[in-house]
């Protein structure tokens, strides 16, 4: 078997734990296990390309994330194109990949899968110019992100705050859909496209979303009224809705539900744009595809 080689990259600053615990369990879980590794702390950047010259001379075989999903997204991104695998260590305030991916929040479970899990190929998907390995949203979810991006306090009280609080002042944006299939006109107060299942905190937005069936789910929440809009993101987060054809939306209908593998959507009235849980600059149009196989990330067997 191949000698395995760690680089762990810890974020100091997400979600609302203390990395000081967590810094010696990785070394001390990691070291029993005699496996080489080192630590970097991350970039605000996100830019890892510093690493890109260890990773080859002193062949490193996994690089593993302490931190939230945003973090997730910058170190795969940046080193995506490695042979090397990814594991995760969830430490930010939705976890929606980890989550998605059976990987405990319970700092020892997850070094254990780190240690003793299979690396399983996993899909992502570009949005425009934008790599995402988790979901994206436009509309009331991004909103709620970018507000959320300038709390002093994380943590899931002050995003079911803000959520309460946008949803009593939430309007509706127009988009064109374009598919394969068929294209269409929507008025919609979010749209969701996902490759893992959840918004984060087990949050289920796509319930039948998977990490690696080459597919996006994408979830559109229409209607006129703030209660209709209630239930029919109830019965979405429920699992309630089914997956529908492409070609069976309604203008009025509440929920659209479908998977696609590529999809195009203009965005007229520029609703605000999330990536993987972190704010991000909006455009008035956005191609987006899937890109299968597009990583190893270290599951449970």
């Amino acid at each position: 078997m191949k000698q395995r080689h760690i680089i762990y990259i810890i974020n100091p600053i997400s979600g609302t734990r203390t990395k000081t615990n967590l810094q010696q369990l990785i070394v001390e879980k990691t070291t029993a296990a005699h496996i080489p590794f080192q630590i970097f702390p991350s970039v605000a950047n996100g830019d890892y390309s510093f690493l890109f010259s260890i990773i080859q001379e002193e062949k490193i075989t996994d690089v593993v994330i302490a931190g939230g999903d945003g973090t997730v997204n910058q170190v795969i991104n940046s080193l995506k194109n490695f042979k090397i695998s990814f594991g995760i260590i969830p430490c930010g305030s939705g976890n929606g990949l980890a989550n998605s991916a059976s990987i405990s929040k319970n700092p020892q479970k997850a070094i254990q899968i780190i240690l003793n899990g299979k690396a399983k190929e996993i899909d992502a998907f570009t949005m425009n110019h934008h790599f995402s390995c988790m979901l994206c949203g436009l509309g009331l979810d991004a909103k709620v992100a970018h507000e959320f991006a300038e709390q002093p306090k994380r943590g899931l009280a002050t995003y079911t705050k803000l959520t309460l609080h946008n949803f009593f002042k939430m309007k509706q944006h127009r988009f064109t859909i374009h598919t394969a299939q068929c294209s269409f006109e929507a008025s919609a107060y979010f749209i969701s496209i996902a490759n893992s299942n959840q918004f984060g905190n087990h949050v289920k937005i796509a319930p039948k979303a998977s990490l690696s069936d080459g597919l996006l789910d994408v979830v559109i929440v229409t209607n006129k009224n703030k209660f209709s809009f209630l239930i029919n993101a109830v019965k979405q987060l429920a699992g309630w809705n089914r997956l529908k054809p492409i070609t069976a939306f309604k203008e009025n209908r509440g929920v659209l539900y479908f998977q696609t593998d590529k999809i195009t959507i203009s965005n007229t009235s520029l609703a605000p744009l999330h990536i993987d849980g972190d704010p991000a600059e909006t455009s008035d149009e956005f191609r987006i595809a899937i890109i299968q196989n597009c990583f190893k990330l270290l599951m449970p067997e």
